[in-house]
């Protein structure tokens, strides 16, 4: 199923000319890795702090998209640029799930959401990246699955934040929306483990 993942290649092309500067200067995937769980943590933080602030939930869109493209230049700089390392690739799945749980969890302090929902679609999220790092470990490749992939979910719950921010009602239907989600993580994490699987018995 197409995910938002899809449109990567895309993205990384407008970056390359950055990540060549990036890596003339010095600066190694390691730290691009740790500067965007350290912004997610950051606003993550803020959000919980004062959730009903429109001007933070504003901020989280942007906060996705920022992370969206450091995430993109760490993998060019460690594939491109021969930065390839085991710490690397630790600190690549690690970092995400982190950064995705610090924040997303600050949803469910919204009044107009459901934290149970909230919190659900915060494990299944991590449910489905583990699904994806434990198909590499049994022999097949690092699997990115959809429907409701990472940068998927980002477009959610920055959506989720972008119309809070603006006064928009989420009453029912932004938890319709975390509902639907659920059963999209749950087709995901199938997914991920049925292609992992596939690929070892073709």
């Amino acid at each position: 199923m197409p995910t938002l993942y899809d449109i990567k290649p895309r993205f990384q092309a407008l970056l390359r000319p950055l990540v060549r500067s990036l890596a003339a200067g010095g600066v190694t995937a390691n730290q691009v890795t740790l500067a965007a769980a350290g912004l997610s943590l950051a606003v993550g933080a803020l959000l919980a702090w004062r959730p009903e602030s429109r001007v933070i939930l504003l901020l989280v869109p942007l906060t996705l998209f920022v992370r969206m493209a450091l995430n993109a230049i760490d993998g060019m700089l460690a594939r491109e640029h021969g930065q390839k390392s085991p710490l690397g690739a630790v600190l690549n799945e690690i970092c995400d799930v982190i950064a995705d749980a610090a924040l997303y969890l600050p949803f469910a302090l919204l009044p107009a959401l459901h934290p149970g929902l909230v919190v659900g679609v915060v494990v299944l999220a991590i449910v489905s990246e583990m699904t994806g790092v434990v198909a590499v470990q049994i022999g097949a490749s690092r699997r990115y699955d959809g429907p409701l992939g990472k940068s998927d979910r980002a477009f959610l719950f920055g959506l989720l934040a972008l119309l809070a921010g603006l006064d928009v009602s989420l009453f029912r239907w932004g938890d319709l929306l975390l509902l639907i989600a659920v059963g999209l993580l749950v087709l995901t994490v199938v997914n991920r483990a049925r292609h992992a699987l596939a690929e070892l018995n073709p």
